[in-house]
């Protein structure tokens, strides 16, 4: 693992597949909500973004003039 950046609460490292593992000064191993939050403060992930609505298609007028054939 390479360490990618340290500070006084935590070390983060990434693996060799790319992922990212922290730990605690105690040597304890980060895991959970905890670490995504240390990785979103250290900008290694992105936050998903919203995925767009799907526009409503104009079939409804289609409906109604078969409707008045």
């Amino acid at each position: 693992m390479k360490l990618v950046k340290k500070s006084a609460e935590y070390s983060v490292f990434q693996r060799r597949d790319g992922r990212y593992a922290v730990r605690g000064t105690n040597s304890n191993w980060i895991n959970g909500e905890d670490k995504v939050e240390i990785l979103y403060k250290e900008e290694l992930l992105k936050k998903p973004e919203p995925k767009a609505e799907p526009e409503e298609a104009p079939a409804e007028e289609g409906a109604v003039d078969e409707a008045a054939e």
